[in-house]
């Protein structure tokens, strides 16, 4: 047996350099690069390994660890999990941020692979520096939190354990119904030690993606169903997406007259303009799609896991008259509300179902027509609202008083309409812009408003709805497509909870667009206390003295580097949105817009809460006792 004397981490470096996939004929590297951020558990080992001979890997500097995780992560959902960066932190701290990223991850099924560095395998120099001490067991660390939001999770103590660890961890994100993250905790003098490795550890591995033939009985079953349904209905999810579904998805749905519908991850695998398309589903969801729902008896669920917002808490769907058929990969998934389960690839099962049909028609009719007017309608209406000083406006969410929204008008020097902003910012960036989002009320008005007239040119991170999120995915989002402009449509909250990432994207000239939507405050949730009957409680940014806070947020980026604009009128925002196209580096467009103008719930939109069942509150009674009315029709498994 030929070897090579290498160290751990140089192991591991050479290794990642020869992983390929291969995918319907095409074969390419599976690890574009690594995201570092060094210290004194990774920079002797991992860091001294990439400086010696990084490869093709491309080498990226993060600012925090969660969010260059949170950009690999982005990378990988953008790349259709084709291709993933991987992410090496020091132990301690730096470990303990990319938990919350593991866990965006694993909720999304996005392969990345973390390698944070752990505390001596020897114990000899224990407790080193930012290690953690239990009486119980001196073997647990930092990286022990990983565990539970890992698809695949191990510890290092010895160089030959690398081999072993890295193709089951390999084996994990190459496969489409188990992936998600892949944390390998290399012990910090490991990552020093050598071993005399097989040289054919480190030969050319191609991991095949193969898709997934659905059964015969699956497909009669399948086919069975739909023929005996009058109104089916499709709920294209991420999994539609990632198996690049879109054509046999319209065909299937324009010859049989089927309307679809979008989950948050599976918005833009057919374009917005295609006519069966009625939009999102549930909580966040269209009137149209939510009344389609309604009125189906079959639900064709495509790549989806039926999370409590795209099934309204599962009360969206008249469960005594509808049945459920689930196209997924995963077999737990496929088996959500106690589907007909098929357990393939969703292409690969519909160009199998569409001659398995010939002769039936759904009975929609004119009706998918009908509901997409009254929706593009509802739409138009939401572009053009306005507030007035003197009456309440009855197109805003009228929770705070008439004095407070004009405070808030004052205060922020605005009349501006978030709905009417958003609705701007869609009619006049390239329609082959790619947009990204994950938290607060701007996905809600997103997956209603945004029209999506691209493929792929929609990503929200909704597994998880990260704060956070948004501006480091973007930067993952640029480096998957250089070629498109890369907009973070983010709310104040969330910038301000991270956005390291953009001095990175200025860093190395890849130029996102940061569009910040300011209404000094929480404002999802400020709405969401309000709604369930109680009073505005530590939502809005205000100071002791109750003074609303007005941050210069183009300040701020001005001060890193990035070309800034302010813009507060529908007017200001589109000169801002063309200049900014312009530029050969990262912007940022501060919109100040009043709380409350955000789109509300439609029919279907109810949320299970947990409202008291006790109050003083006469708001929190009654939404206590609609809640108990509402559970009454709802699904329990």
């Amino acid at each position: 047996m030929k070897t090579v004397r290498l160290t751990t981490a140089q192991a591991l470096i050479k290794f990642l350099n020869q992983q390929y996939v291969h995918i319907d004929g095409e074969e390419f590297p599976f690890v574009e690069g690594i995201f570092n951020i060094f210290g004194h558990g990774n920079v002797l080992g991992i860091g001294e390994a990439l400086e010696r001979d990084s490869g093709h890997l491309k080498v990226i500097q993060g600012k925090n660890e969660q969010g260059m995780a949170h950009a690999a992560i982005a990378y990988s959902k953008q790349m259709l999990r084709k291709k993933i960066y991987a992410v090496t932190s020091s132990s301690g701290p730096g470990s303990a941020n990319l938990v919350t990223a593991a866990g965006t991850a694993l909720a999304n099924n996005i392969p990345v692979l973390l390698l944070p560095a752990d505390t001596y395998a020897t114990r000899q120099p224990d407790p080193v520096l930012q290690q953690m001490e239990q009486e119980h067991s001196i073997a647990i660390t930092t990286n022990d939190a990983l565990q539970p939001v890992s698809r695949y999770w191990d510890r290092i103590t010895r160089p030959e354990q690398l081999m072993s660890s890295l193709i089951r961890a390999f084996e994990v994100m190459t496969d489409p119904a188990k992936a998600g993250p892949a944390t390998i905790c290399i012990s910090q003098d490991v990552e020093g030690e050598a071993f005399d490795y097989d040289v054919k550890f480190f030969e050319k591995r191609v991991h095949y993606i193969d898709r997934k033939i659905p059964t015969e009985r699956e497909l009669i079953g399948a086919a069975e169903l739909i023929k005996a349904s009058q109104k089916p209905l499709i709920v294209v999810g991420g999994g539609a997406k990632y198996s690049e579904s879109r054509e046999v998805l319209m065909e299937f749905s324009e010859r049989y007259n089927i309307p679809l519908v979008e989950t948050q991850a599976g918005k833009s695998t057919v374009e917005s303009s295609f006519k069966n398309n009625l939009g999102g589903l549930g909580i966040t969801g269209t009137l149209a799609a939510n009344k389609a729902a309604r009125q189906s008896d079959l639900i064709i669920g495509v790549g989806t896991r039926f999370t409590d917002f795209a099934t309204s808490s599962k009360t969206i769907f008249d469960f005594e008259t509808t049945k459920f058929l689930n196209i997924n990969v995963s077999r737990m998934q496929a088996y959500k509300l106690d589907a007909f389960p098929v357990a393939a690839d969703a292409r690969t099962t519909f160009e199998a179902l569409i001659p398995m049909l010939e002769g039936y028609m759904s009975e929609f009719g004119e009706v998918i027509t009908e509901l997409k007017e009254e929706w593009l309608a509802e739409r138009d209406r939401l572009g053009k609202v306005t507030f007035n000083r003197e009456n309440f406006d009855p197109e805003i969410k009228n929770h705070f008083s008439q004095d407070v929204l004009n405070e808030y008008a004052d205060v922020l020097n605005t009349e501006l309409a978030q709905t009417t902003a958003l609705i701007a910012i869609n009619d006049t960036i390239d329609p082959d812009s790619m947009i990204i989002c994950s938290a607060g009320s701007l996905p809600g008005d997103l997956q209603r408003l945004w029209h999506s007239n691209v493929p792929n040119t929609y990503h929200l991170e909704y597994g998880y709805s990260c704060m956070g999120y948004e501006v480091s995915g973007t930067l993952g989002m640029k480096l998957a497509d250089p070629s498109k402009e890369a907009y973070t449509i983010v709310g104040d909250g969330s910038f301000l909870m991270l956005h390291s990432e953009l001095i990175t994207a200025i860093q190395y000239n890849k130029k996102i667009n940061v569009l910040l939507f300011d209404n000094s405050g929480y404002g999802c949730i400020n709405n969401l206390q309000m709604d369930f009957g109680n009073g505005s409680y530590y939502c809005e940014f205000r100071t002791d003295d109750n003074q609303i806070l007005n941050i210069d947020y183009a300040k701020i980026a001005e001060g890193y580097g990035a070309k800034a604009y302010r813009a507060n009128t529908v007017e200001e925002l589109k000169a801002a949105l063309e200049d900014a196209m312009k530029q050969d580096k990262s912007t940022l467009i501060e919109m100040k817009v009043l709380p409350k103008t955000m789109s509300d719930g439609y029919e279907g939109s109810w949320w299970n809460l947990g409202v008291p069942e006790v109050s003083e509150r006469e708001g929190v009674q009654k939404s206590y006792e609609f809640k108990q009315q509402k559970l009454k029709n709802a699904k329990q498994y």
